[in-house]
Protein backbone atom coordinates (compact mmCIF):
# COMPACT_ATOMS: atom_id res chain seq x y z
CA UNK A 1 0.00 0.00 0.00
CA UNK A 2 1.55 3.37 -0.86
CA UNK A 3 0.81 6.98 1.49
CA UNK A 4 -0.20 10.22 -0.04
CA UNK A 5 0.12 13.14 2.31
CA UNK A 6 -1.36 16.29 1.83
CA UNK A 7 0.67 19.34 2.62
CA UNK A 8 0.08 21.87 -0.40
CA UNK A 9 -1.63 24.72 1.97
CA UNK A 10 -0.28 28.11 2.13
CA UNK A 11 -1.25 27.90 6.10
CA UNK A 12 -2.84 30.79 6.25
CA UNK A 13 -4.41 29.87 9.42
CA UNK A 14 -1.14 29.80 11.22
CA UNK A 15 0.19 33.15 10.37
CA UNK A 16 2.09 34.47 11.45
CA UNK A 17 4.54 31.69 11.68
CA UNK A 18 3.75 30.40 8.29
CA UNK A 19 4.70 34.13 7.20
CA UNK A 20 7.92 32.06 5.68
CA UNK A 21 8.06 28.76 6.11
CA UNK A 22 5.50 26.41 4.95
CA UNK A 23 3.68 24.95 7.41
CA UNK A 24 4.97 21.07 6.87
CA UNK A 25 8.35 23.03 8.21
CA UNK A 26 7.11 24.07 11.42
CA UNK A 27 8.99 23.02 14.14
CA UNK A 28 7.33 20.73 16.74
CA UNK A 29 9.32 18.49 18.92
CA UNK A 30 12.44 19.63 17.71
CA UNK A 31 11.79 18.28 13.82
CA UNK A 32 9.52 19.60 10.91
CA UNK A 33 5.93 19.18 11.88
CA UNK A 34 5.83 17.00 8.35
CA UNK A 35 8.90 14.79 9.73
CA UNK A 36 6.35 12.83 12.67
CA UNK A 37 3.98 11.32 9.78
CA UNK A 38 6.55 10.52 8.15
CA UNK A 39 8.14 8.34 10.75
CA UNK A 40 4.31 7.25 11.57
CA UNK A 41 3.63 6.38 8.26
CA UNK A 42 6.94 4.49 7.86
CA UNK A 43 5.94 2.82 11.48
CA UNK A 44 2.93 1.32 9.88
CA UNK A 45 4.38 -0.69 7.69
CA UNK A 46 4.31 1.80 4.51
CA UNK A 47 7.22 2.63 2.62
CA UNK A 48 5.90 4.52 -0.55
CA UNK A 49 4.69 8.16 0.10
CA UNK A 50 3.84 10.88 -2.46
CA UNK A 51 4.27 14.58 -0.91
CA UNK A 52 1.09 16.76 -2.28
CA UNK A 53 2.72 20.08 -2.11
CA UNK A 54 2.46 23.79 -3.41
CA UNK A 55 3.34 27.12 -1.71
CA UNK A 56 7.01 27.20 -1.09
CA UNK A 57 6.88 23.06 -2.53
CA UNK A 58 10.17 23.60 -3.28
CA UNK A 59 11.52 23.58 0.66
CA UNK A 60 9.78 20.86 1.35
CA UNK A 61 11.41 18.58 -1.60
CA UNK A 62 14.58 20.02 -0.13
CA UNK A 63 14.06 18.91 3.07
CA UNK A 64 12.63 15.58 2.73
CA UNK A 65 14.60 14.39 -1.05
CA UNK A 66 13.72 11.06 -2.12
CA UNK A 67 13.28 9.58 1.34
CA UNK A 68 16.17 7.41 1.70
CA UNK A 69 17.71 9.53 5.08
CA UNK A 70 14.15 8.41 6.28
CA UNK A 71 13.51 4.96 4.90
CA UNK A 72 10.90 5.95 2.68
CA UNK A 73 10.77 6.32 -0.88
CA UNK A 74 9.04 9.57 -1.84
CA UNK A 75 8.06 11.21 -5.04
CA UNK A 76 6.19 14.40 -5.36
CA UNK A 77 3.08 16.22 -6.82
CA UNK A 78 2.03 20.03 -6.95
CA UNK A 79 -1.65 21.24 -6.75
CA UNK A 80 -0.93 24.91 -7.86
CA UNK A 81 -4.53 25.71 -7.24
CA UNK A 82 -5.62 24.89 -3.97
CA UNK A 83 -9.34 23.98 -4.90
CA UNK A 84 -10.55 22.06 -1.71
CA UNK A 85 -9.72 18.59 -0.25
CA UNK A 86 -11.07 16.49 -3.14
CA UNK A 87 -9.89 18.72 -5.65
CA UNK A 88 -6.34 17.81 -3.66
CA UNK A 89 -6.64 13.81 -3.39
CA UNK A 90 -7.92 13.74 -7.51
CA UNK A 91 -4.40 15.49 -8.17
CA UNK A 92 -2.70 12.58 -7.18
CA UNK A 93 -4.63 9.84 -9.32
CA UNK A 94 -1.38 8.96 -11.17
CA UNK A 95 0.81 8.32 -8.37
CA UNK A 96 -1.48 5.22 -6.94
CA UNK A 97 -2.31 1.42 -8.88
CA UNK A 98 -4.24 0.08 -5.40
CA UNK A 99 -5.81 0.96 -2.43
CA UNK A 100 -3.72 3.97 -1.15
CA UNK A 101 -3.51 5.53 2.49
CA UNK A 102 -4.81 8.99 2.61
CA UNK A 103 -3.50 11.59 5.20
CA UNK A 104 -4.20 15.51 5.54
CA UNK A 105 -0.95 17.29 6.52
CA UNK A 106 -2.21 18.56 10.04
CA UNK A 107 -2.78 15.85 12.28
CA UNK A 108 -1.04 14.52 14.60
CA UNK A 109 -1.18 10.60 14.88
CA UNK A 110 0.64 7.95 16.27
CA UNK A 111 2.29 5.43 14.08
CA UNK A 112 0.84 2.34 15.88
CA UNK A 113 -2.38 4.10 14.99
CA UNK A 114 -2.01 3.91 11.45
CA UNK A 115 -0.70 0.27 11.63
CA UNK A 116 -3.52 -0.81 13.33
CA UNK A 117 -6.04 1.92 10.54
CA UNK A 118 -3.97 -0.39 8.00
CA UNK A 119 -4.96 -4.23 9.35
CA UNK A 120 -8.41 -3.15 9.43
CA UNK A 121 -8.63 -2.49 5.72
CA UNK A 122 -7.03 -5.51 5.32
CA UNK A 123 -9.87 -7.18 7.30
CA UNK A 124 -13.10 -6.03 5.72
CA UNK A 125 -11.34 -5.33 2.34
CA UNK A 126 -12.91 -1.78 1.63
CA UNK A 127 -12.66 1.59 1.77
CA UNK A 128 -12.14 3.16 5.74
CA UNK A 129 -12.31 6.34 7.30
CA UNK A 130 -10.47 6.97 10.55
CA UNK A 131 -12.53 8.64 13.29
CA UNK A 132 -11.90 10.58 16.37
CA UNK A 133 -13.97 11.54 19.00
CA UNK A 134 -14.05 15.29 20.43
CA UNK A 135 -15.51 17.09 22.86
CA UNK A 136 -16.78 19.93 20.17
CA UNK A 137 -17.41 18.36 16.95
CA UNK A 138 -19.35 21.29 15.16
CA UNK A 139 -15.78 22.72 13.31
CA UNK A 140 -15.42 19.07 12.01
CA UNK A 141 -17.10 16.76 9.57
CA UNK A 142 -19.52 14.60 12.19
CA UNK A 143 -19.93 10.90 11.27
CA UNK A 144 -22.64 8.62 12.33
CA UNK A 145 -21.91 4.85 12.19
CA UNK A 146 -23.98 1.82 12.23
CA UNK A 147 -22.28 -1.66 13.25
CA UNK A 148 -19.13 -0.19 11.67
CA UNK A 149 -20.13 1.24 8.80
CA UNK A 150 -20.09 4.81 8.14
CA UNK A 151 -23.73 6.05 7.35
CA UNK A 152 -23.34 9.95 7.15
CA UNK A 153 -21.37 12.58 7.58
CA UNK A 154 -22.04 16.11 7.79
CA UNK A 155 -19.89 19.30 7.38
CA UNK A 156 -19.14 21.50 10.37
CA UNK A 157 -23.49 21.34 11.66
CA UNK A 158 -24.62 23.49 14.34
CA UNK A 159 -26.16 20.66 15.71
CA UNK A 160 -24.14 17.46 15.49
CA UNK A 161 -25.32 13.92 15.96
CA UNK A 162 -22.63 12.41 17.34
CA UNK A 163 -19.13 13.51 19.00
CA UNK A 164 -17.29 11.11 16.12
CA UNK A 165 -15.29 13.23 13.73
CA UNK A 166 -13.61 12.26 10.02
CA UNK A 167 -10.00 12.44 11.32
CA UNK A 168 -8.63 13.64 7.87
CA UNK A 169 -7.40 9.87 7.66
CA UNK A 170 -8.79 7.55 4.71
CA UNK A 171 -7.65 4.86 3.30
CA UNK A 172 -9.61 4.87 -0.53
CA UNK A 173 -9.48 2.63 -3.67
CA UNK A 174 -8.92 4.24 -7.15
CA UNK A 175 -12.65 3.99 -7.48
CA UNK A 176 -12.76 7.10 -5.52
CA UNK A 177 -11.58 9.31 -8.84
CA UNK A 178 -14.37 9.38 -10.59
CA UNK A 179 -16.63 10.42 -7.74
CA UNK A 180 -14.13 12.81 -7.31
CA UNK A 181 -14.75 14.38 -10.72
CA UNK A 182 -18.61 14.12 -10.16
CA UNK A 183 -18.20 15.82 -7.27
CA UNK A 184 -19.90 19.45 -7.56
CA UNK A 185 -18.46 22.60 -6.18
CA UNK A 186 -19.38 23.62 -2.65
CA UNK A 187 -20.76 27.02 -1.82
CA UNK A 188 -17.46 28.20 -0.62
CA UNK A 189 -15.90 27.01 -4.10
CA UNK A 190 -14.11 24.32 -3.00
CA UNK A 191 -14.54 20.58 -3.88
CA UNK A 192 -15.68 19.14 -0.27
CA UNK A 193 -14.14 15.49 0.00
CA UNK A 194 -17.22 15.15 2.37
CA UNK A 195 -19.56 15.11 -0.77
CA UNK A 196 -17.05 12.76 -2.42
CA UNK A 197 -17.30 10.62 0.26
CA UNK A 198 -21.34 10.36 0.46
CA UNK A 199 -21.37 9.76 -3.41
CA UNK A 200 -19.16 6.45 -1.91
CA UNK A 201 -21.66 5.52 0.78
CA UNK A 202 -24.14 4.99 -1.57
CA UNK A 203 -22.63 3.11 -3.75
CA UNK A 204 -20.33 0.80 -1.19
CA UNK A 205 -19.76 0.53 1.76
CA UNK A 206 -17.31 2.66 4.11
CA UNK A 207 -16.00 1.48 7.60
CA UNK A 208 -14.77 3.37 10.23
CA UNK A 209 -12.05 2.85 12.11
CA UNK A 210 -12.07 4.62 15.68
CA UNK A 211 -8.35 5.13 15.95
CA UNK A 212 -6.82 4.40 19.13
CA UNK A 213 -4.37 7.10 21.13
CA UNK A 214 -4.45 10.37 20.87
CA UNK A 215 -5.68 12.59 17.80
CA UNK A 216 -4.78 16.33 17.08
CA UNK A 217 -5.89 18.43 15.01
CA UNK A 218 -3.54 21.44 14.20
CA UNK A 219 -5.01 24.02 12.16
CA UNK A 220 -4.22 27.16 14.53
CA UNK A 221 -0.82 28.47 16.38
CA UNK A 222 -1.52 27.65 19.18
CA UNK A 223 -2.65 23.92 18.34
CA UNK A 224 1.26 23.87 17.70
CA UNK A 225 1.55 23.67 21.72
CA UNK A 226 -0.64 20.75 22.28
CA UNK A 227 0.88 18.76 19.08
CA UNK A 228 4.80 19.92 20.69
CA UNK A 229 3.65 18.26 24.19
CA UNK A 230 2.13 15.24 22.64
CA UNK A 231 4.93 14.17 20.46
CA UNK A 232 7.25 14.78 23.19
CA UNK A 233 5.87 12.36 25.88
CA UNK A 234 7.69 9.28 24.73
CA UNK A 235 11.04 11.43 24.47
CA UNK A 236 13.77 9.55 25.68
CA UNK A 237 16.69 11.68 27.48
CA UNK A 238 20.24 11.70 25.96
CA UNK A 239 22.97 14.22 25.64
CA UNK A 240 25.13 14.79 22.68
CA UNK A 241 26.30 18.44 23.45
CA UNK A 242 27.71 19.37 26.64
CA UNK A 243 26.35 20.00 30.02
CA UNK A 244 28.32 21.51 32.43
CA UNK A 245 28.89 20.70 36.64
CA UNK A 246 26.11 22.68 38.54
CA UNK A 247 23.59 22.05 35.80
CA UNK A 248 20.86 19.57 36.76
CA UNK A 249 18.89 17.11 33.86
CA UNK A 250 15.66 15.73 35.38
CA UNK A 251 13.41 13.48 33.12
CA UNK A 252 13.53 13.26 29.34
CA UNK A 253 15.96 15.81 28.00
CA UNK A 254 17.92 15.67 24.70
CA UNK A 255 20.36 17.70 24.31
CA UNK A 256 21.72 17.68 20.81
CA UNK A 257 25.41 18.19 19.39
CA UNK A 258 27.04 21.19 19.91
CA UNK A 259 23.95 22.24 22.52
CA UNK A 260 25.51 23.73 25.83
CA UNK A 261 23.97 23.90 29.22
CA UNK A 262 25.93 25.71 31.50
CA UNK A 263 25.88 25.78 35.19
CA UNK A 264 23.12 26.61 37.92
CA UNK A 265 20.49 25.48 35.19
CA UNK A 266 17.79 23.12 35.65
CA UNK A 267 16.02 21.47 32.86
CA UNK A 268 13.24 19.29 33.16
CA UNK A 269 11.69 17.04 30.30
CA UNK A 270 10.06 15.96 28.58
CA UNK A 271 12.59 18.90 26.84
CA UNK A 272 14.40 18.91 23.41
CA UNK A 273 17.54 21.55 23.30
CA UNK A 274 18.55 21.58 19.85
CA UNK A 275 21.85 21.71 17.76
CA UNK A 276 23.79 24.40 18.74
CA UNK A 277 21.67 26.23 21.58
CA UNK A 278 22.98 27.62 24.43
CA UNK A 279 20.95 27.50 27.99
CA UNK A 280 22.16 29.02 30.89
CA UNK A 281 23.62 29.72 33.83
CA UNK A 282 21.02 29.90 36.02
CA UNK A 283 18.03 28.99 33.99
CA UNK A 284 14.65 26.95 34.54
CA UNK A 285 13.40 25.34 31.57
CA UNK A 286 10.14 23.50 32.61
CA UNK A 287 8.56 20.76 30.63
CA UNK A 288 7.16 20.01 26.84
CA UNK A 289 9.32 22.54 25.68
CA UNK A 290 11.44 22.64 22.53
CA UNK A 291 14.51 25.09 22.13
CA UNK A 292 15.39 25.13 18.82
CA UNK A 293 19.19 25.37 16.52
CA UNK A 294 21.25 27.81 17.86
CA UNK A 295 19.10 29.43 20.42
CA UNK A 296 19.21 30.92 23.74
CA UNK A 297 17.84 30.94 26.90
CA UNK A 298 20.14 32.87 29.47
CA UNK A 299 20.61 33.88 32.80
CA UNK A 300 17.62 33.99 35.13
CA UNK A 301 15.32 33.20 32.87
CA UNK A 302 12.28 30.75 32.99
CA UNK A 303 10.77 29.28 29.45
CA UNK A 304 7.31 26.58 30.28
CA UNK A 305 5.36 24.32 27.43
CA UNK A 306 7.17 26.92 24.80
CA UNK A 307 8.55 26.45 21.58
CA UNK A 308 11.42 28.85 20.68
CA UNK A 309 12.28 28.36 17.21
CA UNK A 310 16.22 28.82 15.18
CA UNK A 311 18.46 32.04 16.62
CA UNK A 312 15.80 32.69 19.02
CA UNK A 313 17.10 34.21 22.02
CA UNK A 314 15.60 34.84 25.17
CA UNK A 315 19.00 35.98 27.47
CA UNK A 316 18.04 37.87 30.37
CA UNK A 317 16.02 37.85 32.93
CA UNK A 318 13.01 36.45 30.81
CA UNK A 319 9.70 34.90 31.54
CA UNK A 320 8.44 32.44 28.17
CA UNK A 321 5.32 30.28 29.11
CA UNK A 322 3.25 28.32 27.07
CA UNK A 323 4.19 30.60 23.83
CA UNK A 324 5.54 29.69 20.31
CA UNK A 325 8.25 32.28 18.77
CA UNK A 326 9.36 32.04 15.64
CA UNK A 327 12.97 31.96 14.03
CA UNK A 328 15.58 34.75 14.96
CA UNK A 329 13.21 36.48 17.69
CA UNK A 330 15.01 38.42 20.61
CA UNK A 331 13.35 39.56 23.64
CA UNK A 332 15.42 42.48 26.11
CA UNK A 333 16.00 41.84 29.39
CA UNK A 334 13.40 41.62 31.47
CA UNK A 335 10.53 41.27 29.39
CA UNK A 336 7.57 38.67 30.35
CA UNK A 337 5.09 37.08 28.93
CA UNK A 338 1.88 36.41 30.40
CA UNK A 339 0.11 33.29 29.61
CA UNK A 340 -2.89 33.25 32.25
CA UNK A 341 -5.97 35.99 32.43
CA UNK A 342 -6.77 36.86 36.30
CA UNK A 343 -10.36 35.34 35.97
CA UNK A 344 -8.40 32.26 34.87
CA UNK A 345 -10.89 31.69 32.22
CA UNK A 346 -9.57 30.46 28.86
CA UNK A 347 -7.67 32.59 26.92
CA UNK A 348 -9.82 34.24 24.19
CA UNK A 349 -7.66 35.70 20.92
CA UNK A 350 -9.10 37.84 17.82
CA UNK A 351 -8.07 35.09 15.12
CA UNK A 352 -8.98 35.98 11.39
CA UNK A 353 -11.54 38.76 12.47
CA UNK A 354 -13.50 36.80 14.94
CA UNK A 355 -12.84 36.86 18.94
CA UNK A 356 -12.10 32.81 19.73
CA UNK A 357 -11.90 30.52 22.50
CA UNK A 358 -8.76 28.90 22.22
CA UNK A 359 -9.83 26.06 24.84
CA UNK A 360 -6.50 26.55 26.51
CA UNK A 361 -6.64 28.11 30.09
CA UNK A 362 -3.02 29.26 29.87
CA UNK A 363 -1.83 31.09 26.13
CA UNK A 364 1.29 33.61 26.06
CA UNK A 365 1.80 35.04 23.07
CA UNK A 366 2.50 33.96 18.95
CA UNK A 367 5.64 35.46 17.75
CA UNK A 368 6.28 35.59 14.01
CA UNK A 369 10.08 35.49 12.48
CA UNK A 370 12.15 38.21 13.32
CA UNK A 371 10.51 39.83 16.19
CA UNK A 372 12.47 42.52 18.55
CA UNK A 373 10.92 43.50 21.97
CA UNK A 374 12.80 45.95 24.10
CA UNK A 375 13.56 45.50 27.87
CA UNK A 376 11.17 45.40 30.59
CA UNK A 377 8.11 44.91 28.03
CA UNK A 378 5.22 43.10 28.50
CA UNK A 379 3.33 40.78 26.55
CA UNK A 380 -0.29 39.83 27.79
CA UNK A 381 -1.86 36.41 27.39
CA UNK A 382 -3.05 35.47 24.10
CA UNK A 383 -0.95 37.84 22.27
CA UNK A 384 -0.63 37.34 18.34
CA UNK A 385 2.59 39.38 16.78
CA UNK A 386 3.53 39.64 13.28
CA UNK A 387 6.84 39.27 11.88
CA UNK A 388 9.39 41.53 11.70
CA UNK A 389 8.01 43.84 14.23
CA UNK A 390 10.15 46.01 16.85
CA UNK A 391 8.36 46.27 20.77
CA UNK A 392 9.83 49.15 22.21
CA UNK A 393 11.48 49.40 25.59
CA UNK A 394 8.71 49.21 28.21
CA UNK A 395 5.76 48.93 25.93
CA UNK A 396 2.94 46.78 26.89
CA UNK A 397 1.58 44.56 24.27
CA UNK A 398 -1.95 42.88 23.87
CA UNK A 399 -4.13 41.44 21.23
CA UNK A 400 -3.13 41.28 17.64
CA UNK A 401 -0.23 43.39 16.33
CA UNK A 402 0.51 43.53 12.74
CA UNK A 403 3.41 42.54 10.67
CA UNK A 404 6.50 44.86 10.86
CA UNK A 405 4.60 47.06 13.19
CA UNK A 406 6.33 49.68 15.90
CA UNK A 407 5.00 49.20 19.18
CA UNK A 408 6.36 52.20 21.50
Amino acid sequence: MKAVILAAGEGTRMRPLTANLPKPLLPVAGKPFLLHTLEAVRQAGVREVTLLVGWQGHRIRERFGRGDAFGLTIDYAEQTERLGTAHAIGQLRHHVDGAFLSINGDVVVSGEALKDLVAHHGKVGGPVMALAEVADPRPFGVVETDDGRVTGLEEKPRTPKSKLINAGICIFDTDIFPLIDATPKSPRGEYEITDTIRSLIAKRDVHGFRLPGEWLDVGRPWDLLRANAALLKPLKGAVHGTVDGGASLVGGVLVEEGAHVRPGSLVEGPTIIGAGAEVGPNCYIRPSTSIGPRAKVGNACEVKNSILMAETHASHENYVGDSVLGERCNLGAGTKVANLRLDEANVRVMFRGAEVDTGLRKLGVIMGDDVKVGINASIDAGTIIGEGTFIGPGASVRGNVAPRSRVF
